[in-house]
This record gives C-alpha cells, structure tokens and sequence, in this order.
C-alpha cells in the first residue's frame, strides 16, 4: 500500500492497516550529532532558499543569517508526522532511508497570509541580535548563539486600525490567484499524481494561532474581552479567505486533510476558556469544516503542544478528527486519550526525551503504544521534535522496536 493508503485507512479505524512510519522530526543539533554518531551521511538536510508563501519560506532570512554549511543548531528537519514544507524547515532524507520509514505528508505551497507578503527588512544587528521584517509583518527578532528559532517582537495587528491596514493590503478576495506560487503548475502535477497525504494550512494558520501569531498573546488576549468585535472580524476574515482559496485549490487538485496550527494548549491546559473557544473558534471551525466536508475532505487535524485533555470534546464537536502530538511531559498519555475519545485520530505521543534513558525505559514507554495501535486511529512517533541529547545508539533501538510494534499490526 502506497502511504496515502495507509494514512487513509488509519483515519478509518482499519486495525488491519500499519499506519504510516513517521517521526515529528529532530532538530538540527540533534541531526549532526547523529551524523558524528554512525548514521550514514548520503543527503544532508538542505535550506530551500527559494522564496514562494510565508507557509513555505517564514524565518528563512534568519536561517540564511548564519555561516557555515552545517545546519542552525534550532531548526527542525522534518520526517513525517509535522507537515512538509514549512517555516523554511529542511526534510530528512537519510534518517528515513536507514529506517525504511515512509514518504512525509506534505501541504500544499499556496499563501495563506500576507498577499502581497512583506519584503524582507533587517531592522537591527549585534553580537548578540538579529532583528528583521519578515514574510507576514512580523519583525522578529533571531538570536544568533543559541540559534533557536526567531521569535515575534513587534506585532503588524494591534487594534482597529492596524487591522483595517493589514486587512486592505493583505487580505482580500479580490486577488485568490495571486496566492498561488510562481511554480505551480510544476506543484499541481505533483500533487494529482501522489502516493503521500496532501494537506491544506499548518502553521501559521488556526482560528486562535494566526491571530497570536498577528497580534502577539497578550494584545489576544485583552482583545477577546475589551475588542471582541476585531476578533471576529479579524478570525471570520481569515476563514473566508481561507475557504475562497482552497475553493480555488481543488479547481486544481484534490487534497486529503486540513491541518489547523493552534498551540492552544501549555503545561498544565488551554491558555484560554472554554467559552472562549465556543465563541470565538467553533463557529468558524463549523463553517470551514462544513466547506471541506461538503467537497470531501474529511479529514480535519489540530495542532497544539501542552496538555489538551480538558478541551477535545470541544474540538470534536465542531468536527474536528485528529489531534497530535500528545506532550507526554505535560501530561497526555494516549492510551488515557483513547478511552475516553474512542473516535480520534492520533498522532504522537511518545516521550521524546526519554529515549535518552535506554533500552529498558524504551521499552516501557513503548508498551502503551502498542497497545494502543490496536484499536486503529493512530500513528504513533515522538511527541514534538527529538533533541539533542537523544543519541543515535538509543534513537536506533527506540525506532526498530517502534517500527516492530508497528509491522505487527498485519501480522
């Protein structure tokens, strides 16, 4: 079966299917160490630096900043289970191959935010800092020692008036084709004749994270309460420009799920009530569902780290069908997940961190997924991306047992 198949018949419940082999993915630090550590060097993670939509290319000036051939110590090389491309992340070639693991899901390359995007501004530079304008607005600020990824410092949202700015220029239904990258055509056949899942959104789009990623948490959260009115129009401005796009995708190709970038959730729950939720996201979780549905996309999967527990009822019932990656650190234990939501697709939820700790604590962790992949619904790889000080020696041990776990489910 190709992987599509497969990811097909995971979302269906087939307990008689092995779901895809993926991983979140690792960071660059850990990938090098990993190199040094015997896994055979055939096609290093490569920066793309072709700049297409701000899904495609956000943080690659950063990425570009440093020198050297190696990769930034922060960046994610991506293998499967976090969608592909993004955030201008590399994809693993080698990690796979050693593995036999399969094909990454990948999303469709189309401007989702800023269109036109903003062009590329360095604002500031010391020994320490790298402040630049990037593809959404954003001026970010990207430190040059740690060289973790760049995050926001000055918001382009901030109340009315900068909204009706941002949404005249940026925004508009007037102008869906121009969301389409310079090499689409070349994308399109691609995407009609795949083997690999297909996916519209990822980060940086979601009913709460694109409106955090614009305005920054704390000018979100005042908002909800003393500007409700701009939350709505900011979020039901996105959805409808979100549905004319992907109406304007399938004129072109069919794609198989939404992926939706929330990062809802910390430590201990959601950042935000559950009325909140009610009111400012299910609507337009509804509605954009119901436009997929009806042109059959079924396949509807949220994003968010932190512990979720308290709020999946609320997401599946505006329609929502998977979850990842389950932070086993905050919390979220799958086989806990399974029995009270007996319906959702999931993916993740292994201790990333733990691998560290050796065979026997491996095989420990791993025993709830294995049971777990019993009933069907889910896929099961590490619970964000593995860090550095996962070495490759227990890496290899942790991912044969995995993929063993996974082979017998046809057995």
């Amino acid at each position: 079966m190709t992987t599509l198949e497969r990811f097909l018949e995971t979302c269906k419940f087939n307990k008689h299917v092995a779901p895809p082999k993926w991983e979140f993915g690792y960071w660059g630090e850990t990938i090098d160490n990993w190199y040094s550590q015997g896994l055979p060097k055939h096609q290093y993670p490569a920066l793309d630096d072709t700049v297409t939509t701000p899904t495609r290319s956000l943080f690659l000036p950063a990425w570009k900043s440093l020198p050297g051939d190696k990769l930034p110590r922060g960046i994610a090389v991506m293998a499967g289970g976090l969608y592909w491309p993004t955030q201008a992340f590399p994809l693993d070639y080698d990690v796979k191959e050693y593995f036999g693991m399969d094909r990454t899901q990948e999303l469709v390359d189309v401007n989702g935010l800023a269109c036109p995007m903003f062009e590329f501004e360095l604002k500031f530079e010391d020994e320490r800092y790298w402040d630049f304008v990037d593809l959404d607005g954003i001026v970010k600020r990207f430190q040059k020692e740690p060289q973790t990824m760049p995050a926001g410092w000055v918001w382009p949202v901030k109340d009315w008036e900068t909204w009706n700015v941002y949404k005249e220029e940026r925004v508009r239904l007037d102008n869906i084709t121009d969301r389409l990258p310079p090499d689409w055509d070349k994308l399109v056949k691609g995407y009609r004749d795949r083997d690999f899942p297909l996916a519209v959104g990822g980060f940086p789009h979601g009913f709460f994270g694109t409106l955090a990623h614009l305005m920054g948490y704390d000018t979100l959260f005042i908002s909800y309460f003393e500007a409700p009115d701009l939350v709505h129009d900011i979020i039901g401005t996105f959805t409808d420009m979100w549905i004319a796009l992907y109406e304007e995708v399938l004129s072109y190709t069919d794609f198989d799920l939404l992926q939706i970038w929330e990062d809802i959730s910390f430590g201990s729950g959601s950042m935000v009530s559950d009325d909140i939720i009610r009111e400012f996201q299910v609507p337009y979780y509804k509605k954009m569902i119901s436009f997929l549905k009806g042109r059959g996309v079924n396949n509807i999967f949220l994003d968010t780290d932190g512990y979720c527990m308290d709020i999946i009822s609320l997401f599946m019932d505006a329609g929502i069908t998977g979850i990842y990656p389950f932070e086993w650190h905050t919390g979220m234990r799958v086989e806990e997940v399974r029995k009270k939501f007996p319906d959702l697709v999931m993916m993740g939820g292994i201790p990333k961190s733990e691998i560290c700790k050796g065979k026997e604590r491996i095989d420990e962790f791993l025993e709830p997924a294995r049971e777990t992949l019993k009933y069907g619904g889910y896929i099961p790889f590490g619970d964000h991306f593995v860090p550095p000080e996962v070495d490759w020696k227990n890496f290899v041990y942790y991912r044969n047992k995995l993929n063993d776990s996974i082979d017998a489910v046809e057995s």
